[in-house]
């Protein structure tokens, strides 16, 4: 094909591709719909054309170019002997019409699991599809089937896995997820119920479940943090456990548990459901960053309570977790790792602990911590653990006796 002259106008100007539907936006360049349609939707809060960088609005029309079409295709059939593949005609855009009518069928149950595996499939399909469904409300349609089903426990969760994977593509929009939340006390109980079910691909519906929880979580007012309960807690941190979710899937879990962790009684809860233990247990086989900022983070929270820092020194591997986590990770994890041995340090630090952290090579770590370019304000925190037991330290033969006494005069 690289010997075949194209036609420039066939050209997209976004894809360097011949145009499949050529579409032509209200500044007068053609593009190819779905190259478009991409730029818009990535670009929201700086929409312009791209060619000449005049205002485009996210909404605005784009016409099909019916007549562009024909010649692209034309030219395609002319060509196809060498090797130029014919394109096809594109399917009429999804209409709203449409949509509202497999919406109508959710109430008949012959037809519903059919309706909910087109709406999936429209849904994957483009971006015009997904402003489409936005647009006639489906995402709050799906999210409302899923509440049904959690108040329908033990019949046969039909289309359970297709509403979970349809709001993957499109979202619930952030003004709704206050209103539904205000208007249906039993959302998040249906998503957290979702997480206790076995059901088919099940660690993929539960890690869609926790997606769409880890959004209404990060949206939500306090008034509905401090209503969570403990089951909510418990079935989250038992899906923590290997195999249970994807890696994408435990990601959010983490992060809907470090948005509760501001409130104490939710700590507390996290802790009464073996949280901290947990927790170690997914850092010892994490090779993930990102997972590791967040388990330090929400550690760092659990132990600032005395049954938090005890369940997380009842663990044999703990610190010598946060020894091998220290100046290896990122600054965030050293930060939070610091500060949990801090919290060790002031209020935990029995002989068994502080010789433990001798030997695991924590006091080597923070001696290496005061050498390295960290914030002042960490080097202090690491000198002041330093000095609190350095009594106990300072003779034993794992003590770094060459930065000893320049260090703790600094």
């Amino acid at each position: 094909m690289d010997e075949i002259e194209v036609p420039q106008y066939f050209i997209c100007p976004i894809s360097l591709q011949i145009m499949k539907d050529p579409v032509t936006a209200i500044t007068g360049i053609t593009y190819d719909r779905d190259s478009i349609e991409h730029w818009l939707f990535t670009n929201k809060n700086t929409t312009y054309c791209p060619v000449t960088k005049q205002p485009l609005p996210l909404d605005s029309d784009l016409t099909p170019n019916h007549t562009l079409r024909r010649l692209i295709q034309s030219w395609c059939t002319q060509n196809a002997s060498l090797g130029i593949d014919r394109i096809p005609t594109p399917k009429p855009p999804l209409t709203k019409t449409h949509v509202l009518k497999l919406l109508k069928n959710f109430d008949d149950p012959s037809v519903q699991l059919k309706s909910l595996i087109q709406l999936e499939l429209l849904a994957a399909e483009n971006e015009r599809n997904r402003k489409c469904l936005l647009e006639a409300r489906v995402p709050k349609a799906m999210i409302l089937f899923i509440v049904d089903c959690y108040r329908k426990k033990g019949s046969i969760f039909e289309g359970l896995e297709e509403a979970l994977s349809f709001l993957q593509f499109v979202k619930v929009p952030t003004e709704e997820i206050n209103n539904l939340l205000a208007e249906n006390d039993d959302i998040i109980d249906s998503l957290i119920w979702v997480l206790s079910i076995e059901v088919k691909n099940s660690i993929f519906v539960k890690s869609h479940a926790i997606l769409v929880l880890k959004r209404f979580i990060n949206k939500v007012n306090t008034f509905v943090l401090e209503r969570l309960k403990p089951e909510f807690f418990e079935r989250i941190v038992k899906i923590l456990r290997k195999d249970s979710i994807t890696q994408q899937g435990l990601c959010s879990a983490l992060q809907v548990l470090l948005c509760a962790c501001p409130l104490g009684r939710n700590r507390l809860m996290m802790v009464e459901v073996g949280a901290v233990f947990e927790l170690v247990e997914v850092e010892l086989i994490s090779q993930e960053k990102r997972i590791t900022e967040l388990t330090f983070s929400i550690l760092f929270h659990l132990c600032s309570c005395a049954n938090g820092r005890a369940q997380f020194l009842s663990h044999e591997g703990s610190i010598a977790l946060l020894s091998e986590r220290i100046l290896k990770v990122s600054m965030d994890v050293d930060d939070r790792a610091v500060f949990i041995l801090s919290l060790i340090s002031k209020f935990s630090a029995t002989k068994i602990v502080l010789q433990e952290m001798l030997n695991v090579g924590i006091v080597n770590k923070l001696f290496m911590l005061l050498q390295a370019n960290h914030a002042k304000y960490l080097k202090d925190k690491a000198m002041e653990i330093i000095k609190s037991h350095s009594d106990v330290w300072k003779n034993s033969p794992c003590f770094p006796q060459t930065f000893c006494y320049e260090s703790l005069h600094w």
